[in-house]
């Protein structure tokens, strides 16, 4: 067999460019080839022994036989066994075909062992100077060739990396708080993969991921924890390190009257990570409190130090929830994972008002002990976790704990290390004290902690102020503020016009409590009539639908994404993602808009009457108001 003088050049000019010490051999098994599909898979198998990293190649030791077979499942593309490699014979036919126009060495190319071989065909590479190839059908025999080689080098003595506690913990495999270390069978992030086949197990997650790390020079931006991952086993690959953004992208629930909002944070400017604790109330799902993580974020141009605890505009909250806008949820469906587990990006006062306000509760705001590095590494997890994560939501074994838990684990190494696997919020708290990652001390004094928004009280006690001030008149039928504002807005009325001007802008602020007790008892009822596609409401059903279901709103920004892309979105996404995130927006915020303005006559008759009645008394309350301040001297 008489083999081209230009694939005698390529194997010269790689003895040049690979180490002498490599040991990994690849050998061509060419039953069955011709003279030119022998020379092609030389080549082949040539171009991947330039990839492969040093240390790969040296632990790797022996011989491989690469073969082409025509006998393969059907979507499986190669098998590796004993030392074998067989690939899918149209995989031959589309490498061949990569170069049907003349080839020639690149005047560019090096042969002073320094840069890997270039090839150019019509003006365009297909072996870059990192050594992948820039042609789809011919990357796909080299990725296939390199995916099998990755499957050898896992189940050799050197290998194992599929089994590696931190890859799992990094790929979607996470341990299970009550399984006594056992971990999930299933990998929940599935949006923005590069190849769905990874999620299949934790060796073809490993063998996938190898084929983007040496082959696309976007995967230390778009996978970085996973870079640095394969960097500290198998050393950098030789193409030059890109240059990747230092801001993470997210698209959080918006402020004011957005719906949406597109939010690029730097970890420069995040001063500290923050447990967010919300205290229980009487209602059963939240006797146990709710996990969250606040990121105290510097307004722009702010250094970084304790002065950003004033930039409250610009923190956020990561919140893993079970849905958007819920008021009562579903025991049975959160008990069986009826409920998508996402991470919500939210501002800081609308989870302030949100848990104050609407359910009574406190907040604590707790401060981690982590460094600067631990704490970009732990927003480049938040990060990966809001493109890519879709879970199911367990009140006990997958729930908000849990997956806070779940981030501080995978985000920051040192912390998989600590004792911190909880399935409650209070039991992660006192783990996280326990282990001195959280520094409770700001909490001591209580006026400075209200001073320095370190906790944020329940509007109960401030309401129960209230009542007592307007409780001027031994007529009131109730004894508290709670039980006031229970009552129907009917019975409540005769009572708003005695009291003096102290007295009566008190009873302002209990009406505009009840008020938002209402509006949220309203949206949790016109969403069940909505989602039950009740008679007459096909329309508006299919608006709420919408509403609750997109997905951005619902928090899977990678619907907002269509295309190629994988992990993080890079330069060329993010502006369509900026168009798309304010397209979203204003289509969210035209459905919203228009099914307040239709919601109410959709409400239960009982619960339309108790709205319209806190309405009344506000108007009638402000006009009281206005009416003892023109009558004061």
């Amino acid at each position: 067999m008489r083999v081209p003088a230009r694939a005698w050049l390529l194997a010269g000019l790689l003895a040049c460019a690979a180490p002498a010490s490599a040991a990994l051999r690849l050998e061509v098994d060419a039953a069955g080839l011709s003279p030119d599909e022998a020379a092609a898979t030389r080549d082949l198998a040539d171009r991947a022994l330039i990839v492969l990293p040093p240390a790969f190649r040296e632990r790797l030791d022996g011989v491989v036989v690469l073969r082409w077979r025509d006998d393969l499942p059907e979507q499986v593309h190669g098998r590796a066994r004993n030392g074998r490699i067989g690939l899918r014979r149209e995989l031959l036919d589309a490498w061949m075909r990569r170069d049907a126009s003349a080839r020639e060495i690149s005047p560019y190319g090096r042969n002073d062992g320094v840069a890997p071989l270039v090839i150019s065909t019509v003006g365009r590479n297909l072996l870059t100077p990192g050594g992948e190839v820039d042609d789809p059908a011919a990357r796909a025999a080299l990725a296939t060739l390199l995916h099998e080689l990755a499957h050898l080098y896992d189940r050799s003595a050197h290998g194992g990396l599929s089994r590696d506690p931190r890859l799992r913990d990094l790929a979607g495999w996470p341990v299970r708080p009550l399984r006594f270390g056992l971990r999930a069978s299933r990998n929940d992030f599935r949006d923005r993969s590069p190849d769905a086949y990874e999620l299949a197990s934790p060796t073809e997650f490993f063998a996938v991921n190898f084929e983007h790390f040496l082959l696309d020079p976007d995967y230390a931006c778009r996978r970085p924890a996973l870079h640095r991952h394969f960097v500290a086993h198998f050393g950098a690959p030789s193409r030059p390190a890109p240059t990747c953004a230092q801001d993470m992208p997210f698209v959080g629930a918006g402020a004011d009257d957005a719906a949406l909002r597109l939010q690029e944070i730097d970890p420069a400017r995040v001063q500290s990570v923050e447990y967010l604790f919300a205290e229980a109330n009487e209602q059963p799902m939240s006797r146990w409190g709710h996990a969250m993580l606040r990121l105290v974020v510097c307004a722009p141009g702010r250094p970084r130090g304790p002065d950003c605890r004033l930039d409250l505009d610009h923190h956020v909250v990561l919140s893993f929830r079970a849905f958007v806008d819920d008021v009562q949820v579903s025991s049975w469906r959160g008990l069986t994972g009826s409920y998508p587990s996402r991470l919500f990006v939210l501002p800081l006062a609308q989870v302030v008002d949100e848990y104050t306000k609407v359910e009574l509760r406190g907040l604590q705001s707790i401060p981690l002990r982590l460094d600067e590095g631990e704490v970009a590494a732990l927003l480049e997890r938040a990060a990966q976790v809001h493109w890519s994560y879709d879970g199911r939501y367990y009140f006990v074994g997958n729930n908000c704990a849990v997956e806070t838990w779940k981030l501080l684990n995978d985000g920051v190494p040192r912390l998989s290390r600590a004792s911190l696997r909880s399935v409650t919020p209070t039991g992660l708290l006192r783990r996280l004290q326990r282990e001195g990652i959280a520094d409770a001390s700001v909490l001591d004094d209580a006026a400075d902690a209200l001073r320095e928004g370190y906790r944020f009280e329940s509007m109960a006690a401030y309401f129960d102020d209230m009542f007592a001030t307007a409780d001027v008149a031994p007529e009131l039928p109730v004894r508290d503020a709670q039980a006031w504002l229970s009552l129907d807005p009917a019975r409540r009325m005769p009572h708003l016009l005695n009291g003096d001007l102290r007295a009566t802008a008190a009873l302002l602020v209990l009406e505009q409590a009840a008020l938002r007790r209402e509006q949220a008892l309203a949206r949790e009822a016109l969403k069940q009539r909505f989602l039950r596609g009740d008679a007459g409401m096909d329309e508006a059903a299919g608006q709420a639908r919408q509403l609750l279901a997109d997905g951005a709103y619902a928090g899977r920004p990678a619907l907002l994404l269509h295309g190629d892309g994988y992990g993080l979105p890079q330069a060329d996404e993010r502006s369509r993602l900026a168009a798309a995130v304010e397209r979203d927006d204003a289509r969210l915020r035209g459905l919203r808009d228009d099914l307040y303005r239709q919601a109410r006559q959709w409400l239960p008759p009982a619960q339309r009457a108790r709205l319209d009645g806190t309405e009344a008394n506000l108007a009638l309350l402000g006009d009281r108001l206005r009416s003892i301040d023109v009558a004061a001297p």
